[in-house]
């Protein structure tokens, strides 16, 4: 025992050797449940029943077939951007440029139908599909290349590159691609039906969802069980072990910051070609921004990813409800996907990591230490 002495107290944070599976589940959802309840308090504090507001979200979500149909539609481009940010956040490359990545897309894209048009749809669609993945690969591999070969911060230039690549759009809309008949209207002409996308019936529904579905299981399929995949995990849990065990930890970075890119781009396609017909300012709707969330609720598995991406449409599409019935602004459902993304962060931690709390009993005139430990979870 120490005399005199004070008590300090603090965290300890190890790697978990073994989660178990119950962990893998009930983590998420618990963040998620509590970043429901703390958007709760945010809509108590507006003024807004917050039972009542989520009783509005899911019943103008899923309270009929017209807003099914509007979450799926909407569920398209946030499984690409996700799908697009996942494969990079498995290698521990920060690509937050989905948005700037998506609106290249759709400019390559439109830039097709523009000048290089052929009245087939088969030709169309696989020049569309490769110029938007060019261009959000190419796009997002510039700040591959500058953290490959000069360690600059990805975070920064694939966020730079996100306002580049908006503002690059709307010089467009509004320049020399605007339509001559749109009086004053920011959008381009009609794409002709060689260059659209299948819908399904009446719904606004596109062939989109099957590009996305197919990105999904090919991606589950290649980070699970192909050498390349096992590259990626191994340079995302230790990058030293990787450059030790000879992998290639440079042209992975590009490699992964192509593919990342190149799947958003395809989102941009997809809301163009598909849904609306043509370039028009606003198109994208912060899916880029959205899809990191989606990425991340899914654990980084590229497989559930359309599950969560459906999901998080329901909050979109009952958002919009909500704001008509009982008038909270939009601002709030975004603040309200902050809150789960935060919530899901921390809930990371807690799942990658055993943390201990660490008692130390130090003497005031520098004598003896003791420590003690208490998982604290």
């Amino acid at each position: 025992m120490f005399y005199g002495g004070f008590v300090m107290i603090r965290l300890k944070f190890e790697p978990r050797m073994y989660s178990p599976p119950w962990m893998n589940i009930f983590i998420p959802v618990a963040a998620v449940v509590f970043g429901l309840f703390i958007g709760g308090v945010l809509f108590a504090c507006l003024g807004v029943n917050p039972i009542r507001a989520y009783y509005e979200v899911l019943k103008g979500a899923l309270g009929g077939t017209y807003g099914l149909s509007e979450i799926v539609t909407k569920a398209i481009p946030l499984t690409l951007t996700a799908l697009g940010g996942l494969i990079c956040y498995k290698m521990l490359i920060w690509n937050i440029g989905a948005e700037g990545q998506l609106c290249l897309g759709a400019i390559a894209a439109t830039a097709v139908v523009r000048y290089f048009f052929i009245d087939s749809w088969p030709v169309m669609f696989v020049l569309m599909f490769l110029a938007a993945a060019i261009a959000g690969g190419l796009w997002c591999m510039l700040a591959g290349a500058l953290k490959a070969k000069w360690n600059v911060n990805e975070t920064i230039t694939t966020l730079m590159l996100n306002y580049i690549g908006i503002n690059l759009s709307e010089y467009f809309i509004y320049g020399p691609w605007k339509d001559p008949m749109s009086m004053g209207f920011p959008f381009t002409p009609n794409f002709p039906e060689a260059a659209r996308l299948w819908v399904f019936g009446t719904t606004r529904i596109h062939g989109g969802l099957f590009i996305a579905l197919a990105i999904a299981i090919i991606f589950q399929l290649f980070l699970k069980r192909s050498k390349w995949g096992y590259e990626i995990a191994v340079i995302g849990d230790n990058p030293r072990a990787a450059r030790y065990s000879g992998i290639n930890i440079a042209r992975n970075i590009l490699l992964v910051t192509f593919i990342g890119g190149a799947v958003a781009g395809l989102a941009g396609m997809g809301e163009i070609a598909g849904l609306h017909g043509r370039m028009n300012r606003g198109f994208s709707m912060g899916y880029g921004y959205t899809g990191i969330l989606v990425a991340w609720l899914a654990r980084l598995s590229p497989i559930y990813v359309p599950l969560v991406a459906f999901l998080m449409g329901v909050l979109l599409v009952g958002g919009d409800t909500l704001q008509i019935v009982m008038g909270p602004p939009l601002a709030s459902l975004q603040i309200l996907q902050g809150l789960i993304l935060f919530s899901i962060l921390a809930a990371e931690t807690w799942s990658r990591f055993k943390i201990t709390i660490v008692r130390i009993d130090r003497a005031e005139d520098g004598g003896k230490e003791l420590t003690s430990d208490k998982e604290a979870g």
